[in-house]
Parts: structure tokens; sequence; C-alpha cells
């Protein structure tokens, strides 16, 4: 796998300083921490480096029930009893001269590797220069960034139930990113032991760049406008902005159904794309009936 500085491809637009920190935690073999609001492209430039390096990518959507123990194996205790029973049913048979058995794949009871998978944090250590993503860490519970200090620090994992060692040696790691969108700090020491790097959400210019990059054929014309459009909408009082990835939704919808009047672009037509809380329903309709300059003024005089 390549070392040279990833800049993006041609469906990913990487700023150049996000460029640089990621090149830095390639180089130092160390975690890639990224946070940002939802919707910045966190995720993507994971996804978007493996599929331009063809390499493998491990992805772990983190959950508030998500453990350490999980990332590293899953042992499959049904399945063992199961081929218990098996093995047991089948002496028996044997000795009354049953000619049957019953099949258990070619499984033996005493062999714990064969039931052991294992998960998706021991599966890129065992694979050089993979890479793993680790997303939304910032939902997990305190104790699991705090538990993923020793495996990250130490390169190499245990699997508890065989006590297999699965390290990597240096230039062997995977290549990891860890994204969060700050529902909750970090533990101190976790940060420390990473790269950070923070998404800024992208200024009009480089929106038209990212919307060029995906929507090639969009009216220049409408695309302006529905950008002018789209940053207002983020300047009121939404209880949820929208985000990079629903302004891509909200183009591709009117380029789709070939809307070239701004007036329709500023009634937000399609808004659906757009407005996703229905705390923000009544605003949205006034911006339906009246404008965007509506909610604007609204938004004034409310102070």
């Amino acid at each position: 796998m390549s070392t040279n500085l990833f800049q993006g491809t041609q469906s990913y637009l990487l700023d150049p300083k996000l460029s640089e920190a990621f090149h830095i935690a390639r180089l130092l073999e160390k975690p890639l921490l990224l946070e940002g609001e939802p919707g910045t492209g966190k995720t993507k430039l994971a996804q978007e480096f493996a599929r331009h390096e063809k390499v493998p990518i491990f992805e772990v959507p983190i959950t508030s029930e998500s453990k350490v123990s999980l990332l590293v194996s899953r042992f499959d205790e049904v399945q063992r009893l199961m081929d218990a029973q098996a093995a047991v049913a089948n002496a028996q048979m044997k000795q009354a001269g049953i000619d049957m058995q019953i099949e258990t794949g070619g499984r033996h009871v005493e062999n714990l590797n064969e039931y052991v998978h294992l998960g998706p944090l021991a599966q890129s250590f065992s694979t050089p220069r993979s890479v793993l993503l680790l997303d939304e860490i910032d939902k997990a519970p305190r104790e699991l960034p705090n538990n993923l200090l020793f495996l990250l620090s130490e390169r190499r994992i245990v699997v508890p139930e065989t006590q297999q060692t699965i390290s990597c040696k240096p230039g062997e790691m995977p290549i990891i990113v860890i994204t969060s969108n700050h529902e909750q700090d970090l533990p101190a020491p976790f940060i420390r032991r990473c790269i950070y790097a923070y998404i800024e959400f992208p200024s009009p210019e480089r929106m038209k760049e990212i919307v060029r990059m995906h929507h090639p054929k969009a009216n220049k014309k409408i695309v302006s406008a529905a950008i002018e459009i789209f940053y207002q909408l983020r300047e009121l009082d939404l209880t949820r902005k929208p985000s990079t990835s629903e302004i891509l939704d909200w183009i591709g919808y009117l380029v789709k159904t070939k809307v070239l009047e701004s007036k329709v672009i500023e009634k937000l037509k399609g808004a659906h794309t757009l407005v996703k809380h229905r705390d923000d329903m009544e605003l949205l309709q006034v911006i339906q009936e009246k404008g965007i300059e509506a909610a604007t003024s609204r938004k004034s005089s409310s102070w």
C-alpha cells in the first residue's frame, strides 16, 4: 500500500489539512481521531481510501452496547454444545450398532479454535495494511476507549478463549480511523494516543466544488441558488441543521425533477431531504409559504 499523501478521489474532495493529518497518522501508525458535524465526510475518508488503495476495510458502527471483547472475538458456545451432544449421540449409536452419524462439519469439540469467530479488531490486526473504521466512538460506553488504549499501544491482541496472540510488526498496523460527533468527551489518555483532526463545515465555495464533483451536470445557476438558501437555512434556529450529505441529496432531487426556477428552490421544493426534525416543521411551513426571507425576518424579530 502506498505511503504517498492521499489527496482524495474523483468522488471525494479531501481538505489539504485533513490529508496531512491522515498522512501523519499513517506514517506513525497511530489512530486518526476525526471530529466534526455529522455529514462532513468523516466516515467517507476511510471508505474512499480503502477503495482507492484496493485494501480490505473493517467497519465498526459503535453503539452504546459496544464492548472491546466483542470487537476482538466471539466464542460460539451454542455450536460447541451441539457438537458435544452430537459426539455423545454418535458414540452411543456406534455402540448400539446403528449405522448412522450426526454430521458436525468436521469440528472437534476439544479444538477451541474452531469455535472462535474473530471480531473486526482482530481481523484487521490479522490483515497487514488493512483499514479499520471505528465509527462514532462518542456513542460508546466510557470503558470502551479506555479498554482500547492497551490494544492500540501494545499493537497486539490476545484472543481470550484460546490465548492466541495477534500482533502487528512495524509497517503492518492497520490504518485506524476513529470518528466522533462529540456527543460526549473522550478520555484524555485515549486522545493523546491519536492523531487529531477536526473537519470544519465547508464554506459555500468549497461546497460548490463538492456539489460539482457529485452532480457535474447540474445547472450552475440552480446550484448557486440552492447553496445560498442552504446556508441561510443553517443560520436559522433549526433543531437539526442540514449537512453536506443532505444538500447533495437535495440537489440530486432538483436535478432529477428538472427544477430550473430559483423561486421553486426558495420555497424549498424537496424539503424532506433537508429538514428532518418535527420541531422544525412550523418553520419549514413559513419558508414554503412565504420564502426564506420570512423565516430570517422571524428569527430577527424573535431577538
